[in-house]
C-alpha cells in the first residue's frame, strides 16, 4: 500500500479515467445495439452494463497490482457485435450459456499456455477479414442512419471529423459530448429523466444449445483471443511489459464466470485503451503507470454501480444517436481489421472470402456468419496457400514430385 500511495500521480489517474471515457463514449454504444435487437428491458440492460463494467473492473484492478503492470481490461466489442446478427434469433439465456461456455474455453486455453499455438492455427488475414466483416455493418450503419435522422447523423459526421483533425486523442469522447447536444437540439431529446441510482443486477439461467456453442461461443474466443487479446498483449509488450498471456488470460476468464449471469459478455485484454494507460501520459517512468490500470478499474467501478443511469442517458437518446457513435467509433477498428487481411498477397484472396461470408450475415444450419467465415476463409487458405504455418500442400507436393520425375 505504500508503494502504491508512493507510485500515484494525477497523470495516471488521469488516463484511467480517459480510457474508461473512451470505452463508455464508443464500444458501449454497441451494447445498446445488441440489447435493442434482443428487446431486453431498461432494467436488464442496466444489469448488462453493470456486469461488464464489475467485470473489467475487478480483473483489470487485480492484475495491474498483482503484476505492477498497467493492464486494461474490458469487454468484447466484436463479441458484442457479433450478438447484434444473432439476436432475436438466440435467446438470452441460450447467450448467457455461450459466455459460460467461451469463459471455460478462454481458461483452459490461457492455463495450459497454449495461447499462441492456437492463433497461430488460424491465419491472420483470415481471422482479421472475419473481424472486419463483424464490424462492418456499424460502418455501414453510421451512415443509413443519414436517411432517418439526416441532421443529426451529418451533424455528428461533421463534428467527428473536425474532432478527429483537431483533437485525435479525445476525439471518442468530444464526439459523444456533440452527439448528445445535436440531438437535444434538432431532435428534441430530453435529459429530464436522467437519474442517479445504484445499478441492481438481474440473475440469468444460462441454458445450452449446439447452435449457440457453435454460432456464439466459439467465434467469441477467436474473435477475443485474436482481436482482444494478441493485440493487447502486443501493445504491453510494446511499452516495454513482458507480460506473460497465461495469468491475464485466467484471471478474465475467472471473472468472466459469474459476471456471464448477469448478462456480461467475455472480459478481455483492452485493445484501443491499453495504449493510454501503458503509454508516456500516463507517466514518464514505466514503472509508475500500472497506477492507470488500478484507476481504470476504480473509474469502471464506478460507472458499474451507477450502470442504471448511463443506461438512462443513452435511452433518452435518439436510436440514430447509438447508430452514428458505434458506426463512426467502430472505424479504426474496420480499417486495421482490413489493412491486416489485405496486406499479405499470398492470403489476400481467402482473408477477402472470410470477410465478404462473414458481411454477408450468412446463417446456413442456424450458425452463425462469423464461423462460417472462418470456416469459409481457412478452407480457401488451405487450397490456396497450403497449412497455416506455410507448408506446401500435400497435392502441390505431389505434383512438383511428379514434375521432377517426368523431367
Amino acid at each position: 500500500m505504500t508503494s502504491f500511495l508512493r507510485d500515484l500521480s494525477l497523470p495516471a489517474v488521469a488516463a484511467g479515467f480517459l480510457a474508461v471515457l473512451v470505452s463508455y463514449a464508443g464500444p458501449l454504444a454497441i451494447f445498446f445495439q445488441a440489447g435493442a435487437s434482443a428487446g431486453v428491458s431498461q432494467e436488464m440492460m442496466t444489469s448488462w452494463v453493470w456486469a461488464i463494467s464489475l467485470g473489467a473492473a475487478v480483473s483489470g484492478m487485480v492484475l495491474s497490482l498483482w503484476l505492477r503492470v498497467p493492464v486494461v481490461t474490458a469487454w468484447s466489442a466484436p463479441g458484442t457485435a457479433l450478438l447484434v446478427t444473432l439476436f432475436p434469433g438466440l435467446s438470452l439465456n441460450e447467450a448467457v450459456g455461450a459466455y459460460l461456455t467461451a469463459a471455460a474455453i478462454t481458461l483452459v486455453i490461457g492455463l495450459s499456455g497454449s495461447f499462441d499455438a492456437l492463433v497461430r492455427a488460424i491465419p491472420k488475414g483470415v481471422a482479421a477479414g472475419m473481424m472486419a466483416g463483424i464490424l462492418f455493418q456499424f460502418g455501414v450503419g453510421a451512415f443509413t442512419a443519414i436517411d432517418g435522422s439526416p441532421a443529426l447523423a451529418l451533424g455528428m459526421l461533421a463534428a467527428y471529423l473536425l474532432c478527429r483533425r483537431l483533437w485525435p486523442k479525445y476525439s471518442l469522447i468530444l464526439l459523444l459530448l456533440a452527439g448528445i447536444l445535436l440531438a437535444m437540439v434538432l431532435e428534441g431529446a430530453s435529459l429530464a429523466g436522467l437519474r442517479w441510482e445504484l445499478a441492481t443486477p438481474q440473475l440469468i439461467r444460462p441454458e445450452w444449445s449446439l447452435a449457440a456453442t457453435l454460432g456464439l461461443a466459439l467465434p467469441l474466443v477467436l474473435v477475443s483471443l485474436s482481436g482482444q487479446f494478441l493485440p493487447g498483449m502486443a501493445i504491453l509488450h510494446g511499452a516495454g511489459y513482458p507480460v506473460g498471456a497465461r495469468p491475464v488470460l485466467g484471471v478474465t476468464s475467472l471473472v468472466s464466470l459469474p459476471m456471464a449471469l448477469f448478462g456480461g459478455i467475455s472480459i478481455v485484454v483492452a485493445a484501443i485503451t491499453a495504449a493510454i494507460c501503458a503509454g508516456k501520459d500516463a507517466h514518464e517512468d514505466p514503472k509508475r503507470r500500472y497506477v492507470a490500470g488500478v484507476f481504470n478499474g476504480v473509474f469502471y467501478l464506478v460507472g458499474g454501480l451507477f450502470a442504471g443511469t448511463i443506461v438512462s442517458l443513452f435511452t433518452s437518446l435518439p436510436v440514430a444517436f447509438v447508430a452514428v457513435l458505434a458506426g463512426l467509433a467502430l472505424l479504426g477498428a474496420i480499417g486495421g481489421n482490413l489493412v491486416t487481411a489485405l496486406e499479405e498477397p499470398k492470403g489476400r484472396e481467402a482473408a477477402l472470402i472470410a470477410f465478404i461470408v462473414t458481411a454477408s450475415g450468412l446463417s446456413l444450419y442456424g450458425l452463425s456468419s462469423a464461423l462460417w467465415g472462418v470456416v469459409f476463409g481457412l478452407a480457401a487458405h488451405l487450397v490456396l496457400n497450403g497449412s497455416p504455418g506455410g507448408r506446401r500442400a500435400p497435392w502441390r507436393e505431389w505434383r512438383r514430385a511428379r514434375g521432377q520425375k517426368a523431367s
